[in-house]
């Protein structure tokens, strides 16, 4: 699909305008939400096949990135969908008849779906476990009974995607399609990050949620039901997309602070000194080297989930070290709401909070690592038998 980049840009600037009230204020960003629907840019993903554009990952990462630069709150809230929209392209996890009802849908208002995972007890399922969510058989579906944590997007979303398991004799896992709205759910108040607060990232209380038989993916038995860190590290790759867009939109607020200040005593812009030239080349090799890792990355294999971690861990550290530098090195004005630079920098925090987290991403390679020595000395000790044995013939 070729990008749309005036769409993308004229959807940026809206976004832009939007954010500081919606950080400030907290509430769910619907000006940004409304502008990224009615680009096109939220359904881009959707399969050819349904009607869709046919968005690949790829694409999706370039436009989750100039979302990021607008407001990542937004990006983030915009990339479950895409991501969902991803998955059914390329798995049809979705039973046809719903996926092509909730498309309809999107067709009038946006179309927000996410996934409802994290739980009180149990944490992020990336760290292994079960859900403590119930599913349970009536009559004509589901009733759904559970709480889940950091649910991004809370208020606005269309569609929560609720993983639980079932009451059966035979207990399943799987992932239930609740619509917002419902008797029985409760949008608990508890998001106070420090950055990222128009995600309105709540916890969600479900009592006795009935939803039809049919609003069910991925039904299977609980010893295949761990989530495949692995797996998903493509996808998670492009979610680091948003915050180097959020990067970008520091270094930009930087240069453009380092161009405008005239201090009297020296008589021309802070941007001529050697020492903001220095800084300047400081934050670039750290922005622009995090935006060859990630598309670098992205571009080259897919199927190699150790080198998608690994280009996830650096251009994150990357991202998070150059938007420190940038604000240290402007000093008070950088701490300040009006240049923009103090939310970019709460922002940016969340880079790698996203599962698997940051340890658990780091101890994925280091078993790789350890495994590889493994596998080169069975061999080398195999090699060297097989010597012995044909010396001694």
């Amino acid at each position: 699909m070729p990008l749309d980049l005036d769409a993308l840009e004229d959807t940026v600037r809206v976004l832009a305008e939007a954010a500081p009230d919606a950080d400030q204020t907290g509430d769910f960003p619907w000006t940004g939400i409304r502008a990224v629907h009615q680009s096109g840019l939220l359904d881009s993903t959707v399969a050819t096949r349904y009607g869709g554009q046919g968005a690949t990952l790829l694409d999706a990462a370039h436009i989750l990135l100039g979302l990021g630069r607008g407001d990542p709150s937004v990006a983030l809230i915009s990339a479950m969908t895409i991501f969902n929209h991803l998955g059914q392209a390329a798995k049809s996890n979705w039973p046809d008849d719903l996926y092509k009802r909730l498309l309809a849908e999107g067709k009038q208002r946006p179309l927000l779906l996410n996934a409802a995972r994290v739980e009180p007890e149990l944490g992020s399922p990336a760290r292994g476990g079960l859900p403590a969510t119930r599913a349970r058989r009536t009559a004509s579906g589901w009733s759904i009974s559970g709480r889940k944590r950091f649910v991004t997007g809370a208020y606005g979303l269309t569609h929560f995607l609720v993983w639980a398991h079932t009451d059966e004799a035979s207990c399943r896992v799987g992932t239930f399609v609740v619509p917002n709205g419902l008797p029985g759910i409760k949008v608990i108040e508890n998001w106070k990050s420090l950055g990222m607060r128009a995600t309105g990232s709540h916890d969600v209380e479900y009592t006795d949620v009935e939803i039809p038989a049919e609003n069910v993916l991925d039904l299977v038995d609980p010893s295949v039901a761990q989530q495949d860190n692995r797996a998903h590290a493509a996808m998670t790759l492009a979610l680091t997309s948003i915050y180097l867009g959020a990067a970008e939109a520091a270094q930009a607020a930087f240069i453009r602070f380092a161009h405008e200040r005239v201090p009297a005593n020296l008589g021309h812009p802070i941007a001529r000194t050697e020492r903001f030239v220095t800084l300047s080349g400081e934050i670039d090799l750290l922005v622009s080297g995090a935006r060859q890792i990630i598309f670098g990355a992205l571009e080259a294999n897919l199927g190699d989930a150790e080198m998608l971690i690994r280009a996830r861990l650096l251009a994150g550290r990357q991202i998070r070290d150059a938007v420190q530098i940038a604000v240290r090195g402007i000093g008070n004005p950088g701490l300040t709401a009006d240049l923009g630079l103090e939310r970019h920098f709460r922002d940016i925090q969340s880079v790698l909070v996203h599962a698997p987290q940051e340890d658990t991403s780091v101890s994925i390679l280091g078993r790789a690592a350890f495994d590889r020595w493994n596998r080169k000395e069975t061999a080398r000790s195999s090699y060297s038998k097989g010597l012995t044995v044909l010396k001694s013939a």
